[in-house]
């Protein structure tokens, strides 16, 4: 039987697979809190579990996702799993008690992803966009909501990677590959943070792998209204590339690196005022060093232990499932289409 955890305990968690996003990104940061034990980790295969358990230093490893589901010192599971199976085995996890944080996008659909609706209420779901608890874009925010761009009134991005390898989850289609699911998601979820509102139309064109059919670019307009929007163009085809700017009536403010920040590096943003071209008055707003990987684990650490509110449920994660739906009806309707 496991010890009952009190407020001051670490939270202890188990990883649902290898993927790389995991071991590679997720994992080492929230290895560096004090505030988290990453007790095990589970593969379909027993010798995978334990090559990771034995690199990554974690003491316990599940042949199987339900065996880890049901070893009761589990408090936490952190779901990457392939899209397909993210409402599956998140539905499984809370039927055992356990709390989850799952990787974006968190459904493959809004429809989808009101089905997390039935978990047991005692059990926290949250989707990981780390990016909520980055200071970078706590303090963009602080800045767009403060009034020193003027009235907000649009949003700009370009987010982008170049990926051909027909084996890579990102390009097989039918487990929910493509660029609006892997990284179009951003843009839409940073653009619901900055404006602290939800889009009311969307307009949309894909350009789809004519061998993969996933969509390898995709632009969209989203309008929050009140004058203000979101323009956005992500590709999983083209030069690696990210950049976000966020426009007002009196100045701009740049994010250099929006979305992939160097885990533990500083960072920086440019505010600018317009008054010379070329960036020439823009000044920098520089930001702590950070990894947000960490910030996030914590974060979902503290609500689990019920020090914090769960700000990024499941009904939040519904809002960001509606505006990718409707990116995909309107590239294929060729209208405007409501969330």
């Amino acid at each position: 039987m496991a010890k009952r955890a009190v407020k001051s305990d670490p939270v202890r968690w188990g990883v649902i697979s290898t993927a790389r996003i995991g071991w590679e990104k997720v994992l080492p940061g929230m290895m560096k809190s004090k505030d988290i034990e990453i007790r095990a980790i589970s593969s379909r295969t027993l010798p995978t579990a334990k090559k990771w358990a034995k690199k990554l230093g974690i003491p316990v490893a599940y042949g199987s996702y339900e065996d880890m589901l049901d070893d009761p010192d589990i408090e936490v599971v952190y779901n990457p799993l392939p899209n397909h199976l993210h409402v599956p085995l998140t539905l499984a996890a809370a039927a055992k008690g356990k709390h989850v944080l799952c990787e974006k996008p968190i459904a493959l659909t809004a429809k989808e992803a009101e089905k997390l609706r039935s978990a047991p209420g005692s059990v926290m779901i949250a989707e990981a966009f780390m990016v909520r608890q980055h200071p970078q874009w706590l303090k963009a925010r602080e800045i767009a909501q403060s009034g020193k761009l003027g009235t907000l009134r649009a949003i700009q991005c370009f987010f982008s990677y170049h990926n051909v390898d027909p084996k890579n989850v990102r390009n097989i289609a039918d487990i929910g590959g493509g660029a609006i699911y892997d990284i179009g998601c951003y843009p839409i979820v940073t653009s619901r943070f900055i404006f602290g509102a939800e889009p009311e139309r969307v307009m949309a064109v894909i350009d789809r792998d004519p061998e993969f059919r996933t969509d390898r670019t995709t632009s969209a307009i989203l309008d929050y209204g009140q004058g203000r929007q979101l323009t956005f163009t992500v590709s999983t085809q083209t030069v690696p590339y990210q950049r976000v700017n966020i426009f007002g009536t009196k100045g701009r403010l740049e994010v250099e690196i929006p979305f992939n920040a160097p885990q533990g590096a500083a960072l920086r943003l440019w505010l600018d005022d317009g008054k010379k071209l070329g960036d020439a008055s823009a000044k920098v707003v520089k930001i702590e060093k950070a990894d947000q990987y960490q910030l996030q684990g914590e974060y979902f650490s503290r609500v689990v232990r019920g020090k914090e509110k769960n700000l990024y449920g499941v009904e939040d994660a519904i809002l960001q499932a509606r505006v990718l739906d409707a990116v995909f009806r309107s590239a294929k309707s060729g209208k405007w289409e409501k969330p």
